[in-house]
């Protein structure tokens, strides 16, 4: 068309060939005249998308000869660079809002979208109002994107969205169906009446105008909103761009523009030497050695070692407390304990260790008035007696002796902790089976809170009662009676609630009885056994009694089995019988084993003893005398002479003696 010609339509931008108007090829140069605007022959062309002009992930759209930019949301401009101004709520912990008219009427189907950040779990994002009532609200809660219509019908998103980062939340009405959307993945839906947007309504934006009302909805918005738009329609707070359809600010109440996070630093959240390092509308705390927690609060006081040496380091919710034991030795070792005056949980039980021999003891002792606890041992059991304002006295006991001198794990605790009053329950070595409960009722014993005298270890200095013995860190109420002040450990207990040693003597840390061995009580060699506060004599051989000071008779229990006893000094002998041998005579032998039957004589087993079977030429018990072949009675210097008229034997080889005369000749 010519220059002056009216079209809608936009210029033909692109190349022709073979034109023809009324059946004539029209010739390329005649297109070259003074007529021509913007032509030229060939068909040269540049894509311009193959710079990437566009910025932002804007998509390039290649017109030829140039080029246009699809911006996505929050970012515009010919090549994308621009990016919608961001609205700053809450700065400094400031109450922000901001105010905008509906100035057209929106059918029942519209759409809500923004970019939101933040780190608030809770807060009103935004709430549509017409004259009437409040319609629509969006609000944060437990740090997800809620959404209720009319006060009924409401979604809720699957995730957090509170974690500084930038979220893309859009809501959609269609058809009676209202559906949630957090970074275009759906979060549900759910079916609505027909609600519609008016002109008049109004649009409240991080809070309402009152800060009671916005209470009911988490509060005031803190965090960022960017691009927001209802439909197609902007709420620009900053930089109005008259350009595009938009709804007027009508007020706008610490609103800034951009989206700076607040110095989380300047308040200095770090402890114990923590250095800070302020990120978006948070901080990040660099902890030293031994600290843990957001704010580093949380001191590993057990790796710094703060306790004397043999002490157990134990940590508490606040600070910590060395554990130990301590002997207790009479009336001087009674220690005293009050209350530091900001104990304010309930003491609702006792636990203890305790090792002792004493039948009579009491262990720890308070009284107040009228109110009074005492936990004893009574002929060998454990005691508890309680009694507070003036009702019935409460009395446990265990169920099995406490003074034999083992250690003994006691837990005393109220069976309904909660309750003003109920039944006292007594755990003996964490024995639940056999656990006792009172069978009246009594309170706690915050009585021992503050300005309460509380004895351990007796029930008053010079009171009597004592205890010899031992106990581990004592706890009421899961306080400890600490054996250690604060000049006995390396570094300050924070914990608010403690029990303050009052005594003025140290205790003798770590558990040791009497010197029982020294000197040695066993007597003829004994070796003395130490059974805390009590002995043992292990005796030697042939003695015993308590002191192995009684000799006892060592062939009493007839040791020799096949043999006779007889007593050696401090022992014992046997005396075996034929055919046995051993120390106790309990061995059976082989009587020919060893047998001495001489010159080839052979053994024969007899009933007790053994004989000989002599060879030919040899005679006697065991075959050492040789027969004789020829008469040894007779006159020569070879025979077997008697004297004084005896008669010789040739049979017996002896001589047959006269009356007066006895021998072998």
């Amino acid at each position: 068309f010519g220059p002056n010609a009216y079209t809608s339509l936009p210029a033909f931008i692109g190349c022709m060939q073979d034109v023809f108007v009324d059946w004539q090829l029209i010739v390329p140069e005649e297109w070259l005249s003074d007529s021509a605007v913007n032509v030229s022959p060939g068909c040269s062309h540049r894509d311009r998308c193959l710079d990437v002009p566009c910025q932002n992930r804007g998509q390039c759209v290649n017109l030829w000869q140039s080029y246009q930019c699809q911006c996505p949301r929050p970012y515009e401009g010919e090549d994308c660079e621009e990016e919608h101004v961001t609205a700053r709520f809450g700065n400094e912990d400031s109450h922000s809002y901001a105010v905008f008219a509906v100035t057209d009427d929106l059918s029942h189907n519209f759409s809500i979208s923004l970019f939101l950040r933040t780190r608030r779990t809770s807060g009103l994002l935004l709430a549509l109002t017409n004259s009437g009532s409040q319609y629509l609200h969006m609000l944060l809660e437990e740090g997800r994107v809620t959404v209720r219509l009319n006060s009924s019908e409401s979604l809720k998103s699957d995730s957090a969205i509170d974690d500084g980062e930038v979220h893309f939340v859009s809501v959609e009405v269609d058809g009676g169906l209202m559906t949630l959307y957090v970074a275009s993945q759906k979060q549900g839906d759910v079916e609505v009446g027909t609600v519609s947007i008016q002109a008049g309504d109004s649009v409240y934006v991080g809070g309402l105008l009152e800060e009671s009302a916005t209470s009911g909805f988490g509060g005031f918005f803190k965090g960022c909103i960017q691009d927001l738009r209802i439909g197609d329609r902007r709420l620009q707070f900053f930089g109005l761009d008259t350009s595009v359809k938009s709804y007027p600010l009508d007020l706008m109440e610490n609103v800034t523009a951009g989206c700076s996070g607040d110095n989380a630093c300047s308040r200095n959240p770090c402890q114990n030497g923590g250095i800070c390092y302020s990120n978006w509308d948070d901080f990040t705390c660099a902890c030293p050695a031994s600290t843990v927690g957001r704010r580093c609060e949380e001191v590993k006081w057990c790796e710094l070692s703060p306790c004397p040496r043999d002490a157990e380091c134990r940590m508490l919710n606040q600070g910590y407390e060395c554990y130990t034991n301590a002997t207790f030795l009479n009336e001087n070792t009674v220690m005293s304990y009050r209350g530091n005056g900001f104990i304010s949980r309930n003491l609702t039980n006792i636990s203890l260790n305790l090792r002792t021999r004493k039948r009579n003891a009491a262990i720890l002792h308070a009284e107040k008035g009228s109110a009074f606890i005492t936990v004893s041992v009574q002929d060998g059991l454990l005691f508890m007696e309680l009694q507070i304002r003036s009702v019935s006295t409460v009395s446990l006991s265990s169920r099995r002796t406490v003074s034999d001198g083992e250690w003994h794990n006691v837990h005393l605790f109220m069976a309904a902790p909660w309750a003003q009053t109920s039944r006292w329950t007594l755990v003996l070595d964490e024995e639940v089976e056999e656990a006792t409960t009172s069978r009246s009722q009594g309170g706690n014993l915050d009585f021992l809170r503050q300005e309460v005298d509380i004895f351990l270890g007796g029930l008053a200095p010079d009171a009597g009662w004592s205890l010899a013995g031992c106990l581990g860190t004592v706890e009421l109420g899961g306080i400890a009676l600490p054996y250690f002040t604060s000049s006995d450990v390396n570094l300050p207990r924070l914990q608010e609630e403690t029990f303050v040693r009052m005594s003025l003597h140290p205790p003798l840390v770590g558990c040791s009885g009497a010197s029982v061995c020294e000197p040695n009580p066993c007597l003829n060699g004994g070796e003395c056994q130490d059974l805390f506060n009590t002995y043992n004599c292990s005796c030697t051989e042939g003695w015993a009694g308590r002191h192995c000071n009684f000799f006892r008779d060592t062939c009493a229990s007839n040791p020799c089995v096949h043999g006779n006893c007889s007593i050696n000094g401090l022992t014992y002998e046997c005396a075996c019988d034929f055919g046995y041998a051993g120390v106790d005579c309990e061995e059976e032998v082989d009587v020919c084993e060893n047998h001495l039957c001489a010159h080839g004589g052979t053994c024969l087993h007899g009933p007790d003893r053994y004989a000989c079977l002599c060879a030919e030429n040899y005679t006697g018990p065991l075959c050492k005398r040789p027969k004789l072949p020829v008469s040894v009675c007779g006159d020569d210097n070879r025979n077997y002479t008697c004297f004084n008229g005896g008669n010789c034997t040739e049979r017996e080889l002896s001589c047959d003696c006269p009356p007066g005369f006895i021998g072998h000749r």
